[in-house]
């Protein structure tokens, strides 16, 4: 187990850079949304223990489950980071299947990972108390204690902690209900694993389509890089030259509309009624 330590602490250390609660890596630009992202989870651990080919893989089907991931009201159904750096990092121990992190990553994310992201707002309103009272007292160093240190450490505790341990030390777990599980189990989460990033895809396309008729440029790409074979660089430049074309399609449609309903105005106009 002693070549996990290292892997581990950097799945711990990048969990906890990528907590949105985290201002170290530039803020919520770099933290929250860059390293908090499995995609980029995916590549750091794959870094970590050799296999950059197999990280990426394993963070792209865990992105693609997460990619219509929202927090309402403040609330989540799913703590993304944990997801990806505890699952991303299990699956890897373990020979990264791309399932088996996909399958991680949502057990991790929903119960684990919602555990700790809970208590850690309940724990923020100890910090925050503190700093109201220091600022109330016009104490500087309290108020730079209880607002940055002291929330910084319990999201260190809760977060790079269990990480560490459960991608140190659930190596001989996940491998022994992989190997003691039946083989049709196994063989129901290779295709659950496979499904639900196409399930993720699905709910972020029921967000961004507004209109049913948009569906039929998502077709054309899928068209063209399943049947055709293009390679994504050509659709991605297509779409880009499609998008721009709409766009000044339907800009000045927005105008002449525009012009007509003020031309309308002048012709009813009666200026003796001013």
């Amino acid at each position: 187990m002693d070549n996990l330590f290292l892997p581990a602490l950097i799945a711990g250390i990048f969990c906890f850079l990528g907590a949105i609660e985290t201002p170290f890596a530039f803020g919520m630009t770099g933290g929250f949304y860059i390293l908090g992202r499995p995609l980029v989870a995916g590549l750091i651990m794959g870094l970590a223990f050799g296999d950059v080919k197999a990280g990426v893989l394993c963070g792209v089907a865990v992105q693609g489950v997460f990619i219509a991931n929202l927090s309402t009201g403040g609330t989540t159904n799913s703590e993304i980071t944990y997801a990806g750096y505890g699952g991303i990092g299990l699956a890897m121990a373990t020979g990264g299947n791309p399932a088996v992190a996909v399958t991680l990553s949502i057990l991790i994310g929903q119960t684990f990972g919602l555990i700790f992201y809970n208590t850690g707002r309940a724990g923020y309103s100890f910090w925050n108390t503190r700093a109201q009272k220091a600022a109330e007292e016009l104490d500087y160093n309290g108020i730079r204690f209880n607002h940055i240190i002291g929330p910084a450490i319990t999201t260190f505790l809760l977060r790079a902690v269990p990480v560490f341990l459960a991608v140190y030390f659930g190596q001989p777990i996940v491998d022994w209900l992989l190997h003691s599980i039946p083989e049709k189990v196994t063989d129901i989460i290779t295709i659950l694993g496979g499904v639900l990033p196409a399930l993720g895809i699905a709910m972020l396309m029921n967000i961004v389509i507004k209109q049913k008729v948009h569906f039929i440029f998502f077709l054309v790409g899928f068209a063209l890089t399943t049947f055709a074979g293009l390679p994504m660089i050509p659709v991605v430049i297509l779409s880009a030259l499609i998008a721009y074309i709409v766009y000044l399609a339907s800009g000045n449609k927005t105008v002449v509309q525009a012009a007509s309903v003020a031309e309308d105005s002048d012709f009813y106009e009666d200026d003796d009624l001013f």
